[in-house]
């Protein structure tokens, strides 16, 4: 009931009444939460891993990594354009002989092997000769100032080596042989250097000093070793030749052995016997061109027919002393148009 626009006041009675229908007052309990208003200058930490503040977080990470991904990429490409170029410069520079005659090869496609008559492009990898559509006229041949070894690993693919390409352009200095089949280098082991690096192995332009203190051993050792027949009655300086008066040619280079495998088959032929007593010969670093690279290993990881290549252009210099002309370029007839071969189509893949 209302008065004037007032509501009537409650009789005491009733009043007293509703408190006690309520129950007795609950204990209010003490709040340890400081009031907002008591810390107006810090506003609370927004939580890290979810709400917008999280997003924002996520957004900026993902922009920072891809401008780093794409720096990477841009100094990737960069390089192997660098790579690519000087590549590119280096087979430029050669003094090859025409490679029309693979030009048109490639066009015709796979030709026959004029003896085992399997199909191949170029050049039988079996036969170490040309196919039908290489004349052999047409394929330069190239003068070697030694005689080469190549000891092929047994696991090694024929149409994956390079060491064919030695065998096809320089057939009379250079015989292929396949691991466990190793000629008898120990009567000629002074003549005879192993491209290997180790421990033990010198640079190409100490190879005349290296093969003079072998061979002087080797005189000691027979001087140290006197025939049983006459080991009483003649004089030991007449057994055989003064190391002084030696004469040059047989400090001379005569035969280098390579290795033609991977470098994760390497170590069965390395360690046989009958390589032990080799001079080893540790070649420049150089940058291979090779497109079957090998996983996990650097560039300066070569090819056979490079490490031919390469050594004899330094042979020719340091140790020969003599100008270099191109003498041993057609070495890499084949490798040079491949190679380009091979590039081509990768850049038209798009693929690096």
């Amino acid at each position: 009931e209302y008065m004037g626009g007032r509501r009537a006041p409650c009789p005491r009675g009733r009043r007293r009444r509703a408190i006690l229908a309520r129950g007795p007052a609950r204990e209010r309990r003490p709040c340890n939460r400081s009031p907002p208003h008591l810390h107006p200058s810090s506003p609370p930490a927004p939580n890290a891993e979810s709400g917008p503040w999280a997003l924002l977080c996520k957004i900026e990470q993902i922009k920072m990594n891809q401008e780093m991904k794409k720096n990477a990429e841009c100094l990737q490409n960069q390089d192997t354009l660098a790579t690519s170029m000087l590549k590119e410069t280096l087979f430029d520079n050669l003094c090859l002989t025409s490679q029309a005659v693979l030009e048109r090869a490639q066009k015709q496609g796979r030709s026959k092997c004029p003896r085992c008559h399997g199909s191949r492009m170029f050049y039988c990898y079996s036969c170490y000769v040309p196919v039908e559509s290489v004349p052999v006229e047409n394929i330069p041949i190239v003068k070697l100032p030694l005689k080469i070894d190549i000891i092929k690993h047994p696991n090694e693919t024929d149409g994956k080596s390079t060491a064919v390409h030695a065998k096809l352009l320089a057939s009379e200095d250079v015989t292929i042989y396949t691991y466990p089949c190793i000629p008898d280098y120990e009567e000629t082991q002074h003549e005879i250097a192993l491209i290997f690096p180790g421990p033990n192995s010198v640079s190409i332009s100490n190879i005349p000093l290296s093969l003079q203190a072998k061979r002087k051993m080797d005189i000691k050792g027979l001087a140290a070793e006197p025939s049983p027949k006459c080991a009483k009655l003649e004089p030991s300086h007449s057994s055989s030749m003064s190391e002084d008066k030696l004469p040059k040619s047989e400090n001379a280079l005569k035969k280098i052995v390579f290795i033609d495998s991977t470098w994760n088959q390497t170590n069965k032929i390395i360690t046989d016997e009958r390589l032990q007593g080799l001079l080893q010969i540790e070649l420049k670093s150089k940058k291979t061109c090779f497109w079957r690279h090998q996983k996990g290993k650097p560039e300066t990881y070569l090819s056979t027919i490079e490490a031919i290549y390469y050594f004899l252009v330094d042979y020719h210099k340091e140790v020969l002393k003599e100008k270099y002309d191109g003498q041993y370029d057609n070495l890499l007839f084949f490798f040079s148009f491949m190679y380009r071969l091979i590039r081509k189509a990768k850049d038209s893949a798009g693929k690096k």
